[in-house]
Order: structure tokens, then sequence, then C-alpha cells
């Protein structure tokens, strides 16, 4: 088995997410690799991360790759929404549809609709989204004009969007971009979108995504990511693993064993620490994919902060900080025992001035 330590192995990661070196590429390759980008909070956030990871980006990129489709904007893990590529979004909604909550009696009785309803349903949303994207109360006027439908008028307009998503996993809609009033638009009318793959397909497609973008892991990270963050069950998830077969390597990471794929060792193996400094927005997938909880990435003392959305500052990949903006001035607060890269954050301080567009300067606290 091959034996790694943790610098190596969050170095090499780091690469896998872009973060060193950056990507030449584009926003949707960068989605693409990370296999999910949270998006639930704040959009400027997410479209942060994701330009904090290109050598050239523009504002709006990310708004362009929607309307383009070669991105979309769903609801995904836990419900939340997030970023993916079109192609992305079949396996993960695969997963997620497949638990077909919205036929437990709960659904039923609440929103009046038997099992056998939701086609038809969602065929009247994709007819009244085809032309282009609708407000929820424009969608709800549409659907509400079918007599089988007319109860459903709040249910669209719900502020949690919880009959939306069953919606969205059913791969009849997804989110529209922009900002403003949230809008609604077809999944079907996108020229990449090829619809739900079967589970046994998306399964095992989905535990290679996460070991390409977030290995070394441990069978825990795919359970936090596909059963706690899809609902999936876990007996789904191993035989998902073990269709896989050799494709997957164990390694050993500070004699822990751990999972990657077999094509990845090599690079993984030949891998040296690095102290490169970023700063990083809310809810980034550098914390977000291996969870607040792996303390090999997030140290315990920091879990709390960082699970309520703090910014942070990662040192090898590593968080060792947390950082605010006040006025002109990046201000970085520094964990205890951390060390202190003033050169480091100097120069992610005017990479993060290039990318907001606003003279910025640094400060610790």
């Amino acid at each position: 088995m091959t034996a790694v330590r943790w610098p190596g192995a969050l170095a090499w990661r780091l690469g896998r997410h872009h973060l060193e070196p950056s990507a030449t590429t584009s926003v949707t390759d960068v989605v693409a690799d990370l296999g999910a980008v949270a998006a639930q909070l704040d959009p400027s956030a997410a479209e942060l991360g994701v330009r904090t990871r290109l050598r050239d980006s523009r504002p709006g990129d990310v708004d362009r790759a929607l309307s383009e489709g070669s991105l979309v904007r769903t609801f995904a893990f836990r419900g939340a929404t997030h970023l993916m590529t079109p192609e992305q979004a079949g396996v993960h909604l695969a997963l997620r549809a497949s638990t077909r909550m919205w036929e437990r009696s709960s659904w039923r009785e609440y929103y009046r609709l038997a099992p056998g309803d939701w086609p038809p349903l969602g065929a009247v949303v994709h007819e009244a989204l085809a032309p282009g994207p609708l407000t929820r109360a424009d969608l709800a006027a549409a659907v509400t004009a079918h007599p089988p439908f007319r109860h459903l008028g709040t249910a669209f307009t719900d502020p949690q969007a919880t009959f939306l998503k069953a919606l969205a996993w059913q791969g009849v809609l997804s989110l529209g971009p922009g900002g403003g009033p949230l809008t609604l638009q077809a999944l079907g009318t996108n020229p990449r979108w090829t619809g739900l793959p079967d589970v046994d397909e998306a399964g095992p497609r989905a535990v290679e995504a996460y070991l390409h973008a977030y290995g070394p892991a441990t069978p825990e990270h795919l359970r936090y990511w596909l059963t706690q963050g899809l609902g999936v069950r876990f007996t789904a998830v191993r035989g998902w693993l073990d269709a896989l077969g050799d494709r997957v390597s164990r390694v050993a990471v500070d004699d822990e064993p751990m999972l990657v794929l077999r094509d990845d060792v090599p690079a993984l193996a030949a891998s040296g620490p690095t102290d490169v400094v970023r700063l990083l927005p809310q809810f980034d997938q550098w914390v977000l994919g291996p969870g607040t909880a792996d303390v090999h990435v997030v140290p315990a003392e920091l879990r709390a902060a960082v699970s309520r959305g703090a910014r942070v500052v990662v040192v090898g990949g590593v968080v060792a900080g947390t950082w605010t903006i006040t006025d002109q001035t990046v201000v970085v607060t520094w964990r205890p025992g951390a060390d202190p890269r003033d050169g480091g954050v100097a120069a992610e301080v005017d990479r993060l001035a290039g990318l907001l567009g606003r003279p910025l300067r640094p400060a610790t606290s």
C-alpha cells in the first residue's frame, strides 16, 4: 500500500481544486473538477470561489455559463443550492430522486398528490417554462390554470421551496441565472441535459467524481457526501464503490487507510508539502467537500465558525484562520498556534482586490 503524508496529500488536492496552481480554463471546467459548488446564501461567494481558482476571469462569468447552459444551478446536497455541469447534475439528481421522498405519506397528504400525479405535473411545469424562465408566482399561475393542480399555488411560492426541490430532483426544472427575484427554468430545454441516468450507472460515477476532487477519502467521507447529502443508503454507496473495482486504490495517509482513484496514485505519492496561502469565501468547496468535521482540513476549534460561514485563510491546505473585509481592509484573524504568513496574505489580498475590482490592504487582528 502506497504511504503518503497529509501535507503532501493536501498539496495534491490543492492542485485538483485549482488552488495551486490556478486553472487556465473556464468556470465550467472548475465546477466540473469540483463536482458541485455550494451557492445557497450568496451567489457572489460561489462565483468568487470559482474565480479565485482561475488565472483569468471576469465578473459575471458564472451567470454567463448559466445562461449558456454549460452550468446549472439547482437543489442538490442537503436540499441546498449548488452549481454543477448538466452532466454532474444528472448524476447527483438521479441519486437524490431515487429516494422518491415525494411519495411519502406526509407529502401525499400535504400536497394532495398521488405518486401518479407527478409525471403529468412535471409535463405541465415543463410546458410553462419551455419559452423561458419564470418567477415562482408566474409559474404558479401557469400551473394552477390546470384544474388538477389548482390547489398548488402556495406550494410554488413557499419561501422554503420544499415543493420546488422535488421537481428539481426529478430533473424538471432548475434555478434561473442572475440576481434579483428567484426564477425557474426548464432543464429539458438545456442542450446539454440528457436526463437522469439509471441509479446503478449514476452511483459509481458519483463515487468516482468525489474521489477525483476530494481524495484521498474514507468511506465515511462518502457517507457524508452521498448518504447524508443526497439521502441514498450507505449500503448502496458501498456497492457502487465495489463496482469500481480496481479503478480505486487504497493508500495510507499518515497510517490512516484511505481511498483514491488508481490513476491518481503516482501523482499523489510524488506530491510534496506547500505553504501556499489562499483566502477563500464562505462555504467554499475546499471545506464543504470533506466536511467541516474533517480535522485534517478544519481544526476542531474553528469548525463552528467555518460551519456558520466564516471566510477562511488556508495555509498549505489547512484552515489557519478567518478573514473579513472592513472598508478597504482585509482583516485576518489567525487561530492560536498558527504560523502567520504575512507575505502570502499580502499577495492574496492583492489577488482578491483584482477579483473584486476594489483597492484592498491587509491587516491582522
